[in-house]
């Protein structure tokens, strides 16, 4: 008999039924990470089935990193500082406003660091914190799969919805 997940009775973390445990926490205590995951998959699988105010911070990081624009931006900013008109030039498609957002957010999670210049009309440069050039390896990663898996992606959309 399969543990069932802390995360979904039916298996997964999506309570999907398909009979697998996606890395979690079961709720007879023992920990199952994917396909047979590492210590890393463990640990991340027993924070995130952990239901207190640190899984809750995680999730707030994680959804800060993981939204549509910021990946992009921090990986345009590894790239050395940028004034906020270059950035918007540099990440296809992301509104002034958008922009905005995404900066004030990494900015106050310590990711970016504005520095206003005192001159006339003001220069303001953002470039990322040490803490934000730790998370540059991850989203190139993150990219470059996704770049990696375009066409087998879209593939399996059109299949998908063929049905």
């Amino acid at each position: 008999m399969r543990a069932k997940s802390a995360v979904g009775d039916e298996g997964g973390p999506s309570g999907d039924g398909d009979g697998r445990n996606d890395g979690v926490v079961g709720r007879n205590g023992g920990v199952v990470g994917r396909n047979g995951g590492g210590p890393a998959d463990t640990r991340a699988a027993a924070v995130l089935a952990v239901r207190d105010d640190a899984t809750c911070r995680v999730r707030e990081i994680l959804d800060r990193v993981g939204d549509k624009w910021t990946l992009a931006v921090v990986s345009e900013l590894g790239r050395g500082s940028h004034r906020f008109t270059e950035l918007r030039r540099a990440v296809p498609g992301i509104s002034q406003r958008m922009l905005t957002s995404t900066l004030r957010g990494l900015e106050r999670d310590g990711l970016v660091r504005r520095t206003v210049h005192p001159v006339v009309p003001p220069r303001v440069d953002y470039e990322l914190t040490e803490l934000g050039r730790t998370l540059l390896d991850t989203a190139w990663a993150l990219m470059s799969w996704a770049l990696e898996h375009l066409d087998q992606i879209d593939d399996a959309r059109r299949e998908y919805d063929g049905r």
